[in-house]
């Protein structure tokens, strides 16, 4: 093989490697987004109707 292959196919290497570190990144980014969302969000939540409405229908 001559250095240019050899060089090429390191380049490649390189690049597939950037690219699933960046693909990595961004993905724990969207995980501790969205851990931190449902942490936020009340522990209880109210039924949109529950109690409140009453069907007395017969």
């Amino acid at each position: 093989m001559d250095i240019n292959s050899i060089m090429s196919s390191n380049l490649l290497q390189l690049q597939q490697t950037v690219q699933m570190s960046v693909l990595q990144n961004a993905l724990n980014m969207e995980t501790v987004a969205a851990i931190e969302m449902l942490e936020d969000m009340p522990q209880a939540a109210t039924h949109p109707y529950k109690g409140s409405v009453v069907d007395i229908q017969a």
